[in-house]
């Protein structure tokens, strides 16, 4: 049986498909009751890359910048303590 793939950011950072964008950042989420930090973390850095990809990916432009804002959106909607 192979290993299981280790996914980084890193492979987040080269995907250059929309469909590569979601089998990957799906596989970063963070459990949902990981801190709000982690939570906010990860939702802001899949929006870069959902934007990344809508210029990139050409024929899914529109559907990678939804995704972008959803992913924004959900990212700046975490309130996270000051210090």
């Amino acid at each position: 049986m192979p290993a299981a793939e280790v996914v980084h950011w890193g492979m987040a950072d080269q995907v250059t498909t929309l469909s590569e964008a979601h089998d990957v950042l799906s596989k970063l989420l963070p459990n949902p009751r990981s801190k709000p930090q982690v939570l906010k973390d990860y939702y802001l850095r899949s929006a870069e890359v959902y934007a990344r990809v809508a210029e990139i990916d050409r024929a899914h432009h529109h559907e990678a910048l939804y995704w972008a804002n959803r992913e924004r959106e959900k990212g700046e909607a975490i309130k996270t303590r000051k210090r």
